[in-house]
């Protein structure tokens, strides 16, 4: 699994009022709940956190992952660390409705992740989303890390740490790149089931959508 993608149209395009900045942003600093404090992950893999990315620290290393042919075929940031910083600081300087991080697996950067409002993002122009949809992009930096189904193991966790974090999330949905086979099938084996095909604008998407699991009456 090497990476789900994100172009740098997405998630930034739709303008949200400054009332309602204000009126749901009163959490945090974002419009997610405050990723930075949703705590580690026990994974089977190690102790796994979300940090949020930094730019003058962290774009070096994404850029580097960005660059790799394996990730640019479906997030197409190659280039100089400045093509990067441009996406990431687009994040960064918004309303809070995305926040790229870091995955740190055992004190280690090791993948890269965005998650955000799907509901607030134009894939909800292509695709019928429900209030407080929460969406994940990612990538696995290093080629060492794939293919042994870490990807499967950091979607879980990072899903889970969605739904813990979020009550009113009732899903989280990914939409790689219907090419993108091994992406594809670690978000089946991490519980998303294939919704559909959609035509996005950059790709021909595969949603992937994993629901809360229903309460069960005592």
């Amino acid at each position: 699994m090497v990476s789900t993608d994100a172009s740098a149209d997405d998630t930034l395009d739709l303008h949200l009022p400054a009332e309602f900045v204000a009126l749901y942003g009163k959490a945090g600093d974002d419009l997610l709940g405050r990723v930075a404090d949703w705590g580690p992950a026990d994974t089977p893999a190690g102790v796994f956190h979300l940090v949020p990315v930094h730019a003058e620290r962290d774009v070096p290393l994404i850029a580097r992952w960005m660059n790799d042919p394996a990730v640019a075929a479906y997030w197409e940031l190659t280039g100089p660390p400045s093509v990067t910083e441009d996406h990431v600081r687009a994040q960064l300087t918004g309303d809070g409705r995305s926040v790229p991080c870091l995955g740190v697996l055992d004190g280690v950067p090791m993948s890269y992740w965005e998650v955000y409002r799907a509901d607030l993002d134009p894939l909800a122009r292509y695709c019928p989303v429900r209030p407080q949809d929460t969406g994940l992009h990612l990538l696995i930096g290093d080629g060492a890390d794939r293919g042994q189904g870490l990807g499967t193991t950091l979607i879980r966790a990072v899903t889970d740490l969605v739904l813990t974090a979020r009550p009113a999330c009732t899903r989280v949905l990914a939409e790689p790149d219907v090419r993108n086979a091994p992406s594809v099938a670690a978000f089946l084996g991490a519980g998303y089931r294939y919704s559909a095909e959609v035509d996005l604008p950059a790709k021909r998407a595969a949603l992937m959508i994993r629901e809360r699991a229903p309460r069960v009456s005592p």
